[in-house]
């Protein structure tokens, strides 16, 4: 079977999950703010969950039309086949957003949409209602510029949510931008990455989890794992592809410090939990007393921003520091993620190259310093 699937992600990661499905050997891939979408079957469905680092989820495309009215709404959602993914015990919950459309009631949106569905499915059925007691297949429409896209998504908990990180700082950095300062800084499985001020460890996870090319989703499970249209013989062969292409000739090592003690007690149990902890040193060291170790370093840090850990003329002085302490050098090079236009001027120096990026809602810059 031929599926339609597109990919929500955060701002700024669109061309690396492009990059990663074309690598899967996706087809039509194309990019758009926010989203990507791509077509494949039920073993790109279980392949894009399992090896995906930079994913939000994976959602089946049911359709999509245009809509200005909620009659528009009603009937164009009532001609998809939904049929084809859900049976007439599965659960069909309703879920979205609307943005820039003249439909701009989300709740009412909801209504309309399982309105529609019932109604279809009836149909097909011959029922006259729905006990809701099987599989679960999540509908989510998104409406922007008065065009629908409904779709069912595969994955449930969040791909972010690769399992190892019950505990958290007080600020986390998600585990898929985690992944993409890591790809945007280049780093390989004979480098050596550092964050001296690692919080729960997540930068340092995920590097070493790239590193060792294991899939992100391989520990997991998905809401699809339930569904008839892709049979546990799919996700047992996906899983054991996915474990094939893990390296174990590797030459990496990451060294994570910070002054806070219970944040580096969380990143080692982090560590354990991802399996990575043979490649992670952890130690309690001020940012300011910060040296690399090796010759060669790729550094990688996600300091407080001044919006909620610390005030801007903190953030301000701590990026002084920063500038004084990441050191040009020749095999060295530095990424710095932060929402303060000002840094470079505190930093004290031009960053080499910037990529925009977003951590949840804030905008930020991926600031990078290799020369």
């Amino acid at each position: 079977m031929i599926i339609d699937f597109c990919v929500p992600c955060l701002l700024g990661l669109e061309g690396l999950i492009a990059d990663e499905l074309r690598s899967m050997d996706a087809s039509d891939v194309r990019a758009e703010n926010g989203r990507v979408f791509f077509t494949g079957d039920e073993h790109m469905l279980a392949r894009a969950n399992i090896r995906s680092r930079f994913a939000e989820r994976i959602l089946v495309v049911v359709g999509s039309f245009e809509a200005h009215s909620f009659e528009e709404l009603f009937q164009g959602t009532k001609a998809l086949p939904w049929e084809t993914w859900i049976g007439k015990t599965d659960k069909f919950p309703v879920k979205g957003y609307s943005l820039n459309s003249d439909l701009f009631s989300v709740s009412d949106c909801q209504s309309i949409i399982k309105k529609a569905v019932v109604e279809r499915l009836k149909d097909t059925y011959n029922v006259p209602w729905f006990e809701e007691t099987g599989a679960l297949y999540q509908i989510q429409f998104s409406i922007m510029k008065n065009v629908a896209y409904l779709t069912i998504d595969t994955s449930g908990r969040g791909l972010h949510k690769r399992g190892y990180r019950p505990e958290a700082n007080a600020a986390p950095l998600k585990e898929t931008l985690a992944a993409a300062l890591c790809e945007i800084s280049h780093l390989k499985h004979y480098h050596t990455l550092y964050d001296p001020m690692c919080g729960s460890g997540t930068i340092l996870i995920e590097g070493a989890l790239m590193a060792l090319n294991v899939a992100p989703g391989i520990a997991r499970r998905f809401v699809a794992d339930t569904w008839p249209q892709v049979p546990a013989e799919i996700w047992q062969e996906e899983r054991r592809l996915a474990r094939s292409l893990q390296r174990t000739d590797i030459d990496f090592h990451a060294y994570g410090s910070d002054i806070d003690e219970a944040a580096l007690a969380a990143a080692r149990q982090n560590a354990k939990r991802a399996g990575v902890e043979n490649y992670i040193t952890f130690e309690k060291k001020d940012v300011r007393d910060f040296e690399p170790v090796t010759e060669r370093a790729t550094v990688i840090v996600n300091p407080p921003y001044g919006e909620r850990l610390l005030d801007a003329q903190e953030a301000s002085r701590l990026y002084r520091v920063l500038g004084k302490r990441f050191v040009p050098a020749k095999g060295r090079s530095y990424t710095v993620i932060t929402s303060d236009e000002d840094f470079e001027k505190s930093f004290g120096r031009k960053a080499d190259k910037r990529r925009k990026l977003y951590n949840g809602m804030i905008k930020c810059q991926a600031y990078m310093f290799f020369k």
